[in-house]
């Protein structure tokens, strides 16, 4: 008996001390989503001040009279923020005709440089702002996508509105790269890792041996799918995944006498169109891949069931029925050779 009690006090002990852990944990808990709470609203306070401090600057148009020789001596090629590689691509040259720098060079896209450009600072002043792009920028992605839009709307306006990218909140300098003389995601080469940042499960699939061979360039995103929007799913470029496929794959189209209904109705049925790692890209190996739709019902042999069965010896329902996508053979109702 008297164990009894000793044993109830131990418990009685355990979950005073077990509700203390818990009340701590709450408080804490509690005071870390303030701190959160507080900080995102700072962060809100600092967007919408940097906003209504760019708008007053678009107002004042204090443009800069030297232009980009003014910004080259903080953004130089020893420069952290090195900017010197736009004078190699489409937005730098001076040879092509709507080139921001036929304009307003530097200050078309990053707004008035106003103050920002003062030969001297007080101690602990901190240089005017201006139009910033990327994850560190105050500025919402829609704000920034209005300046791309500003040239680039023939791009944009058909179907960014409402696409996928745009409804998550993706800022165009998510994607491309401006100051540098060749954009990653327009080289082939390095497409498929630009995207794989946040796709990273279709860029896992792709690099497994049974995918499309993007590897180098030879296949990428963009051969299917369009980043700025599209009127299809998935964001394709064409209405089907079936006549995506039918792009590369037109011996597969048909019209066929004796057709697969699988084949017919989606090609993903059968197919993983970023990879597998079963052979021919297949969601699943043959013959389970067959029979999930075909039982053993009205067949000559058995289903996967034993080491005697003709599926296990051959390895393959393709043995026999060879012409899974369809056939022209006036014999070849059972796709068959």
């Amino acid at each position: 008996m008297t164990i009894l009690k000793l044993d109830i006090r131990a418990l009685g002990a355990q979950l005073l001390l077990a509700l203390a852990v818990i009340s701590y944990a709450a408080e804490a808990w509690s005071e870390t989503a303030q701190n959160d709470s507080n900080q995102a609203v700072s962060v809100r306070e600092s967007a919408a001040a940097l906003e209504a401090l760019l708008e007053k600057k678009f107002a004042e148009a204090n443009y800069s009279r030297t232009g980009a020789d003014q910004c080259m001596r903080c953004h130089d090629a020893s420069s952290e923020h090195n900017a010197m590689g736009i004078f190699d691509n489409v937005h730098g040259r001076r040879d092509v005709p709507d080139s921001p720098f036929q304009s307003l060079q530097c200050e078309a896209c990053h707004g008035p440089a106003g103050e920002h450009v003062k030969p001297r600072l007080a101690d602990g002043e901190s240089r005017e702002p201006m139009i910033s792009f990327g994850s560190h920028s105050l500025l919402s992605a829609e704000k920034q996508n209005s300046v791309c839009a500003g040239c680039h709307e023939e791009q944009m306006a058909q179907h960014w509105q409402g696409s996928v990218h745009e409804r998550a909140g993706v800022a165009c300098s998510s994607c491309h790269s401006v100051h540098t003389a060749e954009d990653p995601i327009r080289t082939r080469a390095e497409q498929t890792q630009v995207c794989g940042t946040c796709h990273q499960s279709q860029r896992m699939a792709g690099l497994q041996h049974g995918g499309h061979d993007m590897k180098n360039g030879a296949m990428v995103c963009s051969d299917c799918h369009q980043p700025h929007g599209s009127e299809h799913p998935h964001a394709l470029k064409h209405a089907s995944i079936n006549d995506n496929c039918y792009s590369c794959h037109a011996e597969k189209r048909g019209p066929l006498l004796w057709e697969h209904e699988p084949v017919t109705e989606d090609c993903s049925t059968c197919h993983a169109p970023h990879g597998s790692v079963n052979p021919d890209m297949l969601v699943r190996r043959s013959p389970q891949l067959c029979q999930s739709c075909h039982g053993a019902l009205g067949h000559a042999s058995m289903p996967y069931t034993t080491m005697q069965t003709p599926f296990v010896k051959g390895e393959s329902c393709t043995n026999c029925h060879a012409a899974v996508h369809g056939s022209n053979h006036p014999s070849g109702q059972r796709l068959q050779r």
